[in-house]
């Protein structure tokens, strides 16, 4: 049901939802991917690498908000299994210690 503001008329908050609804009904995945695929590619075209750079550090900061040390530790430690140990490192520190290590570094400096 629609939410009317004070002159009868729906919200845009409101609008967008039902669009949004009614898209879902109408189109599949393959749709949304090529539609995200295609801003993306826009996006790269009209913004530099220092953009990037700002977004991801904004977005590093916020998760580091919202998440603790063992959240750190977890991903350190996935990310480390998903590249594998190495046979015949020569002794070098495993791609999932290094991780593991890294999610500890990284959630200390939050403290």
């Amino acid at each position: 049901m629609a939410n009317n503001n004070r002159d009868g008329k729906m919200s845009r908050e409101e609008a967008g939802r039902m669009g949004g609804e009614a898209t879902a009904k109408n189109h599949d995945k393959e749709f949304y991917q090529e539609i995200g695929k295609k801003g993306g590619e826009a996006t790269s075209r009209s913004h530099d690498k220092d953009f990037y750079q700002e977004i991801g550090q904004k977005g590093g900061e916020a998760t580091s908000r919202s998440h603790d040390k063992e959240f750190y530790q977890e991903i350190g430690q996935k990310g480390g299994e998903a590249r594998g140990d190495s046979d015949g490192d020569g002794g070098k520190m495993s791609r999932e210690e290094a991780g593991r290590r890294g999610g500890e570094a990284r959630a200390r400096q939050r403290k």
